[in-house]
């Protein structure tokens, strides 16, 4: 299977110069959770999630008028193309742990987001991409990146 069977066609995107707030404001529009960040001539310059969003907003104290997505937006962009197999989008994902890839077109255009929900939806024996690994993939992204503290009850 295709990232291109599989991928939301045509996402929503913004622009460096856009705030917090725009970026936001896509977001719930788009009901999405990732934003690829164009540069001018239409190309992908970084990405922005809405936890980058809200943890430099809670982080930074400041309105989310006054924050450019610049601020936050991850330039190294981990991106697949149209034609390349759901399992090497399921392999990149695990290995960065990621759950979204931008679906780069020719010149850097952006065509599309494939989501581990995108694969998920279209999981099962009869379509190429067993269920067992998508789970096994979001074990591996969802492993915490730092210990995480426990707490002892009594």
């Amino acid at each position: 299977m295709k990232i291109k069977d599989v991928m939301t066609a045509a996402p929503r995107t913004c622009a460096a110069d856009d705030n917090a707030a725009t970026a936001a404001a896509l977001m719930l529009d788009g009901d999405c959770g990732i934003l690829p960040v164009l540069d001018s001539a239409g190309r992908i310059a970084g990405v922005v999630t809405d936890r980058d969003l809200y943890i430099a907003l809670a982080t930074r104290d400041v309105r989310a008028s006054e924050l450019k997505v610049a601020e936050v937006a991850r330039r190294h962009v981990i991106t697949c193309g149209p034609d390349d197999d759901v399992h090497m989008a399921l392999d990149t994902m695990r290995q960065h742990q990621i759950r979204r890839l931008p679906v780069e077109g020719f010149g850097g255009t952006v065509i599309g987001i494939v989501s581990m929900n995108d694969i998920l939806l279209t999981a099962g024996a009869r379509k190429g991409v067993r269920t067992e690994e998508v789970v096994g993939v979001l074990q591996a992204i969802g492993a915490h990146h730092h210990p995480v503290p426990h707490i002892a009850t009594v």
